[in-house]
């Protein structure tokens, strides 16, 4: 997400760092080109009007005139002004209901269903709590069956009644919530192609019989700036308290991100990263900022590790590294481990100056990763231990177990070693960077 637009943000941060000074002309410059940029992100004009202007003053003030780096300051604020346009700060969510009520809402194909799930399964995850899932969507067909396969998929309870009335449907899960000791309850509510009186009427009732805490509004941000519209259209009848932004990991140019806050005032809750069940996360204006600019995100690095990684299995592997006996037991283990954290590719945009390392385009071919498992688990155990005692016979074997050719084992072999030298290197101080 916003790939394109952190390359122009961060190539016009790069020739504003070169000067020595900040003019009203090369700001001017800067300012056209991040005009541009955003124009092109599909962020609303309106927006991107009052953006620059307020970047600009501030950039010309005297402040920044007067600093020693006035090429960081301005960094500053850029990052200041996109985290403003975002949001600010992260809109929490609101839980202290007993059970807790979320109604989600959308057009079809906002992918409502999916991220109903997504958030169940982040909800129990983070907090360690107990969501009940409710089928109020009694139209578009097979939705109920969509909802309890997600329900099955992630072991968690789905409340149905068939084609009945949602309203009283609705009325009747949260009742069962309560009789049954659930922190959560989800509701999944009819999406029309369109806005119609009759969806936002049943919609109203809905709210009326359970009083939600949240009412979140699932939107596609492929959707570009229809997506403001369509906000402004729900909002209008129900009183959202927070969007949810799916598709993010998708071709969009994110614009609709950038705009939200700033023209709905409905603060942006979460944002769906990938189609997986876990490919939801939290929405921080701040740390979304960081990322445009090319600053990373090491907190949700951190973050997704803390989750994924078995802290004492990661202390093992790290202190086996640092004494130099690091093998193929320990690749594999720190594979399955990495395997837990998502794509590689997501996590590699994370790391600050991603773009400047060319990381944000790395594309890993999860049929690559899987072959480098299979050779690995093909060897013994004592072959995974001693890798060098691996010689042609053996290298032949391996190749046939695991559906691959010698030379893929020959090439695993020798970035294992070259991998093992760095590791090294590093736990002897005597690592350099090669440039």
């Amino acid at each position: 997400m916003f790939e394109n637009l952190g390359d122009r943000l961060q190539n016009v941060i790069h020739k504003v760092k070169g000067y020595g000074k900040i003019t009203e002309d090369n700001i001017s410059e800067m300012m056209r080109e991040i005009r541009l940029a955003l124009l092109e992100a599909d962020v609303n004009y309106k927006v991107v009007k009052e953006f620059t202007s307020v970047v600009k003053e501030k950039a010309l003030g005297e402040e920044v005139k007067k600093s020693i780096k006035p090429g960081d300051l301005f960094v500053k604020i850029v990052h200041d002004e996109l985290t403003n346009l975002l949001g600010g700060e992260s809109a929490s969510l609101n839980t202290k209901g007993n059970p807790a009520i979320l109604m989600l809402v959308g057009l079809q194909g906002s992918g409502k269903t999916t991220t109903i799930g997504k958030l169940a399964n982040l909800l129990r995850k983070k907090h360690a709590k107990n969501p009940l899932l409710v089928a109020c969507d009694v139209y578009r067909p097979a939705a109920i069956d969509q909802l309890k396969q997600i329900g099955k998929q992630l072991n968690i309870e789905v409340y149905e009644e068939g084609k009945k009335d949602p309203v009283e449907i609705s009325k009747h899960a949260v009742q069962y919530a309560k009789e049954n000791n659930y922190d959560y309850v989800l509701i999944d509510t009819a999406g029309r192609l369109h806005i119609d009186e009759e969806l936002m009427s049943e919609l109203d009732c809905i709210k009326k019989e359970i009083n939600p805490e949240e009412i979140l509004l699932v939107i596609d941000s492929m959707m570009g700036q229809d997506a403001i519209n369509v906000i402004t259209g729900f909002n209008d009848k129900l009183p959202l308290t927070g969007v949810v932004l799916t598709k993010l990991d998708g071709d969009t140019r994110g614009g609709v991100a950038l705009s939200v806050r700033h023209l709905t005032n409905v603060p942006i809750k979460f944002i769906g990263v990938s189609e997986k069940m876990d490919g939801i996360d939290y929405f921080d204006p701040e740390r979304m900022a960081g990322r445009i600019l090319g600053m990373g995100d090491i907190v949700s690095l951190v973050e997704k590790a803390t989750e994924a990684i078995d802290e004492k299995e990661a202390e093992k592997t790290a202190k086996r590294m640092q004494s130099g006996k690091f093998d193929l037991e320990d690749f594999l283990s720190t594979m399955k481990q990495m395997k837990k954290l998502g794509p590689l590719e997501n996590l590699l945009k994370l790391i600050p100056g991603a773009s400047k390392l060319g990381l944000n385009n790395v594309k890993i071919d999860p049929k690559q990763m899987a072959h480098i498992e299979a050779i690995v688990l093909s060897m013994t155990p004592k072959e995974r231990r001693n890798p060098e005692i691996i010689k042609a016979s053996r290298k032949t074997r391996i190749a046939k177990g695991s559906g691959t050719s010698v030379q893929e084992v020959n090439k695993l072999l020798q970035q294992f070693e070259q991998m093992k030298k760095m590791m090294k290197q590093f736990s002897n101080g005597n690592f350099k960077m090669p440039f």
